[in-house]
């Protein structure tokens, strides 16, 4: 999760692609020019080495030119040829 949210921050359209689930990836990842300028994880559920699916709910705070906001989401992940996959999310208020 931190690495996608930094490679948001970055603009790595390309490394958010490759970890994104095949199943339920765009064909292209488009990036905006938001600013992203903080991550909370909120919580963790699975996820471990042992395990080949996790959830992470997390709030990621942005800023869009003096507007700041926040986004936050429980993602679905799953494990396929030993890398965690980002397969959707569940945006909450």
């Amino acid at each position: 999760m931190r690495s996608r949210y930094s490679a948001f921050a970055l603009g790595l359209g390309d490394y958010l692609w490759r970890t994104w689930h095949p199943r339920t990836r765009p064909e292209r990842v488009a990036l905006d020019d938001t600013d992203w300028v903080g991550l909370e994880i909120l919580d963790v559920a699975d996820g471990t080495e042992r395990d080949q699916t996790g959830i992470v709910e997390f709030v990621a705070h942005y800023r869009d030119g003096r507007r700041r906001g926040r986004m936050r989401e429980r993602s679905r992940f799953e494990r396929r040829g030993g890398r965690w996959l980002y397969v959707d999310g569940e945006q909450r208020s």
